[in-house]
């Protein structure tokens, strides 16, 4: 009986019409891969890194300003629901940097954390062109717009970290004070990290309705299963709210809704897998019975 390592490369060379790959010729195809990837990454990190304006003042010293996007829309909403509090007119600290080559390091790691989030989609596309060869056609046919999927719930995952998580996470510590007469002085590297800390976290909590995707397709997650554990999941989604966002209820609410939207729309994606496989194995087993019959 072949071990997974052989049968993978066995469907992945009878996809590709070619004969028995070697474990050379299949390390030789991941080699290949991540090259193009890594190229696409430094690409767009030279991008990234030569966009030293846009990327820093605008993108990511942007939540650090009160006339920011998020913090214009809460002031909104407060003069709407008549609660003035809302309105961010100042953010009350200094962000400053301690060491020598101090702002030439972070230029050159977050240009290529830059380049990683953008190419996000592009990489997930090499590993699925490794992967999908070796994999059956009913597991090829039933994986169909997984790329598409995954890079759109990325992508919404960093824009809500962006917009959301993290300015109530600055805003919340920005205002924080145990007493009057202290001034936050923010190093660089401490506000950078809460605001990628906030944002990837919420990036890769988002594809929860794929992994639960993946998980239904092979027959190890139940919408009863989820169902039941569902008070469980609460807690959970609560604790996951609670690491990514400062202690500040508001913002903890604001987290933890979409992730619980999120859980809901996954126990609805394995009731569509199980329905689909149920079909499936339906169809199958009348093929048989008529030919049986035959």
């Amino acid at each position: 009986m072949a071990s997974p390592t052989q049968q993978f490369q066995q469907n992945r060379a009878a996809a590709e019409g070619e004969a028995e790959m070697s474990f050379i010729d299949h390390l030789e195809a991941l080699r290949w891969h991540i090259i193009r990837a890594a190229i696409a990454v430094v690409v767009f990190s030279l991008v990234a890194f030569f966009s030293k304006e846009f990327l820093f003042h605008t993108l990511i010293l942007g939540p650090s300003r009160s006339d920011f996007w998020t913090y214009r829309m809460l002031c909104k909403l407060g003069t709407m629901v008549g609660s003035a509090d809302a309105c961010t007119n100042q953010v009350n600290f200094i962000i400053q940097n301690r060491e020598m080559s101090g702002q030439l390091a972070m230029h050159i790691s977050t240009s290529f954390m830059a380049g990683i989030c953008l190419t996000f989609p592009y990489l997930f596309w090499e590993l699925w062109r490794f992967i999908k060869p070796g994999l059956y056609p009913h597991e090829r046919q039933n994986s169909r717009g997984a790329v598409f999927f995954v890079s759109v719930l990325f992508i919404l995952g960093l824009l809500f970290g962006y917009y959301i998580a993290a300015p109530l996470s600055i805003n919340f510590l920005a205002s924080y004070t145990v007493d009057s007469s202290i001034e936050n002085q923010i190093d660089l590297q401490s506000y950078l990290s809460t605001l990628t800390t906030m944002t990837i976290s919420c990036a890769f909590v988002f594809e929860l309705p794929m992994i639960v995707f993946f998980l239904a397709k092979a027959g190890l997650v139940t919408p009863e299963i989820m169902r039941l554990y569902r008070k469980h999941a609460i807690v959970v989604i609560l604790i996951i709210a609670a690491v990514i966002t400062p202690p500040d209820v508001t913002a903890q609410i604001i987290v933890t809704i979409p992730i619980l939207l999120l859980y809901e729309l996954s126990i609805h994606i394995a009731h569509i897998v199980r329905r689909d496989r149920t079909a499936s194995l339906n169809a199958e087993l009348a093929r048989n019975q008529a030919a049986n019959n035959v």
